[in-house]
């Protein structure tokens, strides 16, 4: 539901989480070449994994088995950066933890050298060169310079309910949480991108701000979420909309709970929420993501007993990244994570009337942000 909760995006890398733990907040969005007018999508997230085990330097781990076996684990501010399209990339900063300072209780105020973080802004630079990407296979990051200073509006927020409040978060219930705070976010300023300059404006970027935490990652890892959305139905552009669908195999004390997705689609001002945890709604979800030659495709349909939503998005591969991380145990079991800014599809959105399913809205979604992805050993055996 549209719920803000500053809290959940508090910095929670104390407990069992300081020693075995990853927190991060993440922003997408499209911006304008400033020259040519041509549309770009970006994302810039801030990183923090295991600070209990902080060095003098970064340390990542995932490719250095041995010293995974000594009980080496990976502890660092990692500003991730990246950009999808025909040109597409993306860039690794790695902090140690004497370089960052974030308190634990109060508002997200990260800072990392000259990159910082707030609810309300960010700024940043990376820059990788080429011979710096060749001889440092670890960082796992491409070659090239992005720099940036943006404000940042968050206006519709995803709240997912009890399943990441105060108390299952002390108890780190779940393996990987979630709360988009900015399910709908307004970001203003620019960016500039291998020498070229783009500017990011509040009323088209059509932007998108949440942030996860926990022990683990999950297999199967889904994400969509859009606020570019025209109705089909009157030609309408929807001002004051968003649908977001996330999830794949959510594990609750190690536990996993099977192929489940929450979701969530802000209609005009009016909640159309689907949540697995919320049994008394009813709430049911399907769920197929197809990978071609050329495309990922996602198809979910989401129902409780007053509402159902279908969403159909396609994005090309050729636009997609894989986005690298390692877990906080130093492996990196995610090899193939498609991700991107670029989606587009449909979503209609029908409410029961009479033991009926009316039709409120057929929509048609652009700029979707997307992700699809399986660990290796998931993959093959389906």
């Amino acid at each position: 539901m549209n719920k803000s909760d500053i809290t959940r995006d508090y910095c929670m890398l104390k407990g069992p989480l300081a020693k075995k733990g990853y927190d991060w907040w993440w922003h997408s969005f499209t911006a304008e070449h400033a020259k040519t007018g041509e549309r770009k999508s970006f994302y810039i997230e801030y990183f923090l994994c295991n600070p209990a085990h902080a060095q003098e330097a970064p340390v990542l781990v995932w490719n250095d088995p041995q010293g995974r076996r000594a009980g080496k684990r990976p502890s660092y501010c990692m500003v991730n950066v990246g950009f999808w399209g025909k040109e597409k990339g993306q860039l690794h900063r790695f902090f140690p933890w004497s370089e960052v300072t974030i308190p634990m209780n109060q508002p997200v105020h990260l800072k990392a050298g000259d990159c910082t973080c707030t609810e309300t802004h960010m700024t940043g630079h990376v820059r990788v060169t080429p011979e710096q990407a060749a001889a440092h296979p670890e960082w796992m990051s491409d070659a090239g310079e992005m720099e940036w200073d943006i404000h940042i509006d968050k206006q519709i927020a995803y709240h997912v309910g009890y399943g990441a409040s105060k108390f299952f978060r002390a108890l780190n219930a779940f393996e990987m949480f979630w709360h988009a705070e900015g399910m709908k976010t307004a970001f203003d300023g620019w960016i500039r991108l291998n020498g070229e300059m783009y500017r990011v404006y509040p009323e088209n970027c059509y932007g998108y701000a949440d942030k996860n935490w926990g022990g683990d990652f999950t297999s199967p890892w889904v994400w969509l979420s859009s606020n570019d959305l025209v109705s089909n139905l009157t030609g309408k552009r929807l001002l004051n909309s968003v649908f977001e669908v996330g999830g794949g195999n959510p594990k609750v004390f190690g536990v996993a709970l099977g192929r489940k997705l929450l979701g969530q689609f802000y209609y005009e001002g009016q909640d159309y929420e689907f949540n697995f945890s919320k049994f008394w709604t009813g709430s049911r979800t399907f769920f197929d993501c197809t990978e071609t030659d050329t495309q990922i495709l996602w198809k979910v349909t989401q129902t409780t007993f007053r509402a159902k939503m279908e969403v159909e998005v396609v994005c090309d591969k050729a636009e997609m990244l894989w986005i690298r991380y390692e877990s906080p145990d130093g492996y990196k079991r995610h090899t193939r994570l498609w991700n991107c800014g670029n989606g587009r599809g449909t979503v209609r959105l029908y409410a029961k009337q009479r033991n009926v399913w009316q039709l409120i809205d057929d929509v048609k979604a652009g700029s979707v942000g997307c992700e699809y992805g399986e660990y290796e050993k998931a993959r093959s055996s389906t």
